[in-house]
């Protein structure tokens, strides 16, 4: 057996164990990249870590790093809550809040998970109390997330777009972050109207308030406030805006404008933004550190530098070759997609990406598939399909939801599922890449 042929089917043990055995895929790779880099390619340590993706390390830590700041003083509760004003108790409208909420949290550098894990308990205790269909919630704040996710400040968007520019590949960071946001949109509308959403035209959920004249009893400030308590998260109502959320929400717009105005790079901008905000504040920052998504990092530092091993062996070249050779190059990429959605719905996102995009690039070099479609097909095929209750995404929506039955609304997760896996690959394939964009 060929060293190449050896390096893919670690690949492939590496994504079942993790799957299987709840290991995080970045520890698994990196062990992977010591044994197969050391064993099979005679790579000394200085070869094995020269894919160590240090850029990306710091893009993932930075941006992290601020949002755990903001979250932890109170910036994105502060968010979520002065946008469920806007609705003013138009019900039909929520799903669609909840969609751009946790949107624009992953465009400005949150996690998905971390967005989805905010949002979610939110979004399904509405669903509960206003009789919205769970599944209909549940994939808006999903595919809201997905929605805004490759932004180029955010982390999908940092991590594909510094592939993209390391493998020296034609790249638009606009089609990347429109093909996503479009795409889920479009699913977004499709849910909404299959799963009951038009129903909810119409109806209203006024917050209760105070009659005029009304005289306050001695009971009535304790019972207002376990009232409060009472009341769903996200309940409109006035949140206050202490300076420092007023601070957390500037850094938040001077890192859009840092890196979209001025070309900086994102992650040290955040790193910056974020020791300025903890020298100001310490309390609340100081929690922040371990919040960052040290598991996300690991998984992305792993894989990639078990890729750049891979790249080291001449297995890219031989992996691209190989579904090169199949002889028709739409049918090898509308596999490449299904792959990705396949293995993505079980396991992670991000480290799917990480390693199709490289495993592409002998491929796309032959120039008879537009490499700015391929990779936005890609992205998109990787990361729609996090609906799955075996994602992340789908089990914090799974567990976010109350009063209901649980064991039914994850097989609900499981079919939708499913049915992204099967019709979304098969969707950006037609609308992406025959077109051959790039």
């Amino acid at each position: 057996m060929s060293a190449e042929l050896i390096s893919i089917l670690v690949l492939a043990v590496v994504f079942v164990i993790a799957t299987t055995r709840s290991i995080n895929m970045g520890a698994l790779a990196f062990a992977a990249a010591f044994g197969v880099g050391g064993l099979v390619a005679g790579l000394d340590a200085d070869g094995i870590f020269a894919g160590f993706p240090g850029d990306l390390f710091v893009v993932l830590v930075g941006v992290t790093y601020l949002f755990a700041i903001a979250r932890a003083n109170g910036t994105t509760d502060w968010l979520v809550h002065a946008a469920i004003r806007l609705v003013r108790g138009r019900i039909a409208l929520i799903p669609w809040v909840m969609f751009a909420i946790t949107g624009a949290l992953t465009a400005i550098g949150a996690v998905s998970p971390a967005a989805v894990a905010i949002v979610a308990p939110i979004a399904l205790s509405f669903a509960a109390r206003y009789g919205i269909s769970p599944l209909l919630m549940g994939a808006m704040v999903v595919h809201g997330a997905q929605g805004g996710g490759f932004s180029p400040i955010s982390i999908y968007g940092s991590i594909a777009n510094g592939i993209v520019e390391r493998e020296n590949l034609p790249g638009s960071e606009l089609t990347l972050f429109l093909g996503s946001l479009v795409a889920n949109l479009v699913i977004a509308g499709i849910v909404f109207v299959l799963f009951g959403g038009l129903k909810l035209s119409g109806r209203r959920g006024e917050p209760e308030q105070k009659k005029p004249g009304q005289k306050k009893s001695e009971h009535t400030e304790q019972g207002q406030k376990e009232k409060n308590e009472q009341k769903p998260e996200g309940q409109w109502g006035s949140y206050r805006l202490t300076p420092a959320i007023g601070a957390t929400l500037a850094a938040l717009v001077a890192l859009v404008v840092a890196v979209l105005g001025f070309d900086l790079d994102a992650g040290l901008s955040s790193i910056t933004l974020a020791v300025l905000l903890s020298a100001v504040w310490p309390d609340t920052s100081r929690k922040a550190v371990s919040e960052i998504a040290w598991p996300t990092v690991l998984l992305i530092c792993g894989v990639l530098t078990y890729v750049g091993v891979m790249e080291e062996m001449g297995t890219i070249d031989y992996a691209g070759h190989a579904v090169g050779d199949i002889g028709i190059p739409l049918l090898a990429a509308v596999l490449l997609c299904y792959i990705g959605a396949i293995v993505s719905a079980f396991a992670s996102s991000v480290g799917i990406m990480g390693a199709l995009i490289p495993l592409a690039v002998p491929f796309l070099a032959q120039g008879e598939i537009g490499a700015i479609g391929m990779i936005t097909a890609l992205a998109i095929s990787a990361t729609v399909v996090d609906v799955s209750p075996f994602s992340t995404n789908g089990a914090l929506v799974l567990a976010a939801a109350p009063d209901v039955d649980r064991d039914r609304f994850f097989r609900q997760l499981m079919v939708y599922g499913g049915i992204v896996v099967a019709v979304v690959p098969a969707a950006v394939w037609l609308v992406l890449v025959v077109p051959g964009f790039g």
